[in-house]
């Protein structure tokens, strides 16, 4: 097959949901959740934080309601 796919366009609307200790957040966040030992990052291609959340639910459903795709990260 030699269709030609754009995948530029896709990198764009992907990003990253990564399991965040809270202990490794600056403190100030740190006060902000207390009682939670976790978080979860959402991120763009790029690696820019775009969103701290309390759960992967919430994450994943943040992304698709922001018309982008939601990639685990290990």
């Amino acid at each position: 097959m030699d269709t030609r796919y754009d995948f530029g366009t896709m990198v764009q609307d992907l990003v990253y949901v990564k399991e965040v200790a809270v202990s490794s957040l600056p403190e100030e966040v740190q006060k902000q959740v207390q009682g939670i030992e976790t978080v979860f990052a959402v991120h763009d291609a790029e690696g820019t934080q775009l969103a701290l959340v309390a759960n992967r639910n919430l994450a994943f459903l943040l992304a698709r309601q922001h018309d982008k795709v939601p990639l685990a990260v290990h």
